[in-house]
């Protein structure tokens, strides 16, 4: 498939026999002309009409996939997480500068950081893991490094596999408070969004497993989110990971859910626990069979 670029400029070509000159000018919004002679996919104020969203849902939906394919990827490891914290580095010298301070309350939340930042650096070292696993396999064969292209634990997972010197994919969201992609993604694999929706069946597209690190609201809408697919069979089973069994299991009760009968009991092996990197690649490698491979 040709690189993403040619799309564009066989778009230009195609229009210059046909409007002359005067094309491309065109595409970049002549201030001359009035909006109704602009081209539709050219004029901003059309394709952010209302009526003009399922239009917008198609093109979110398509310009990641094309991109991702034209670059040969096939397969994902989505990390999931919370943005908020911090690496170790960062961690100590933020609870040395509070230490300095002598103010209990910036202590405590230096502290804090100290043992969130534990976090951050397992999911580094896991995506070091799987980079170091794709490296040793044709590209067709690899798994790539997907998160949500943000701060904390994203950042961290797409810096592991930078890392380890191998592509990583960011998706990144368009917010109130403008969010930018971390700077660990590869070129070309850090994609904005929308539409959630939009961005949620990309994690998914691609996905050969989910490892979900402790996070806030967000982490457990698309972790749910996915649990709820494959239980109800709208998408295959994959290896889904929750690491850091301590925080999962004290934040849900899935046994009560049980219990409770709104659940089945099959449905608590959807997911696994791991509380070190090593182990929630173990169980992603068990999973598809990888075991006689060396990490």
């Amino acid at each position: 498939m040709p690189p993403p670029e040619l799309y564009t400029r066989s778009l230009m070509e195609d229009l210059a026999p046909l409007q002359g000159p005067d094309a491309t000018r065109d595409l970049a919004q002549d201030p001359t002309q009035p909006n109704s002679y602009r081209l539709a996919f050219a004029d901003p104020e059309f394709m952010s009409r209302r009526e003009v969203r399922g239009i917008r849902f198609q093109l979110e939906l398509l310009k990641p996939d094309l991109d991702q394919e034209a670059l040969g990827i096939q397969h994902t490891i989505v990390v999931y997480g919370s943005a908020r914290f911090v690496d170790a580095a960062t961690a100590a010298k933020q609870l040395q500068q509070a230490q300095a301070s002598g103010d209990a309350q910036a202590i405590a939340l230096a502290q804090r950081a100290v043992r969130n930042a534990a976090h951050y650096e397992a999911a580094r070292q896991f995506a070091h893991l799987v980079a170091d696993y794709s490296r040793r396999h044709p590209t067709n064969q690899r798994m790539y490094i997907c998160t949500g292209g943000g701060p904390g634990i994203m950042e961290a997972a797409n810096r592991g596999a930078y890392e380890a010197g191998t592509p990583t994919i960011g998706l990144n969201i368009l917010l109130p408070h403008e969010q930018k992609g971390n700077p660990y993604i590869s070129p070309g694999l850090s994609f904005k969004f929308h539409y959630f929706a939009l961005r949620k069946m990309h994690f998914l597209i691609r996905a050969k497993a989910l490892v979900t690190f402790p996070g806030g609201f967000g982490t457990m809408d698309e972790l749910f989110e996915v649990l709820t697919l494959v239980q109800t069979t709208k998408i295959k089973p994959v290896p889904i990971v929750l690491y850091g069994s301590k925080f999962w299991k004290r934040l849900f009760n899935f046994d009560m859910l049980v219990e409770e009968g709104m659940i089945s009991p099959e449905d608590v092996k959807l997911f696994r626990y791991a509380d070190s990197p090593e182990e929630a690649w173990q169980h992603i490698q068990n999973f598809y069979r990888l075991n006689g491979e060396k990490i």
